[in-house]
């Protein structure tokens, strides 16, 4: 069951990631899909719905990431956290290709998130070269 989110709040967390997926940076816009106000740590494992915890994500995004808080980085193999889009900052953990159509992961974390939440996968790179 989904938490009821004041319209309020939505405002607000639309605002502050600017109508864009806080993983992926997709644009809401650019995109037929309704995004999501996603639990940045799910309500299952006592997330709050306040403004430090919820994110506007893409639907795929959210699919992915479902309930979990950690994945296994690609490259060390080792459990991670997952990109937290209120506390870590994201120029931090992730940059663009050289043509901005692809995320690089700067860091465990940022791998770990690229790789779990597929966010280069063909169609996003797709959206992303429009």
């Amino acid at each position: 069951m989904s938490a009821y989110i004041p319209v309020a709040l939505r405002r607000e967390v639309s605002d502050f990631y600017s109508h864009c997926c806080a993983y992926c940076r997709t644009a809401e816009c650019l995109t037929v899909a309704i995004f999501e106000f996603e639990h940045i740590t799910p309500r299952s494992a006592g997330g709050e719905t306040t403004f430090q915890n919820i994110c506007l994500s893409c639907p795929t995004c959210n699919r992915f990431k479902a309930d979990r808080t950690e994945v296994v980085d690609p490259v060390t193999q080792r459990q991670v956290p997952l990109f937290h889009p209120h506390r870590d900052a994201w120029h931090l953990h992730f940059q663009w290709n050289q043509d901005a159509t692809e995320l690089i992961g700067l860091t465990a974390t940022g791998r770990a998130t690229i790789a779990a939440l597929r966010i280069n996968r063909r169609q996003m790179i797709q959206v992303r070269q429009m």
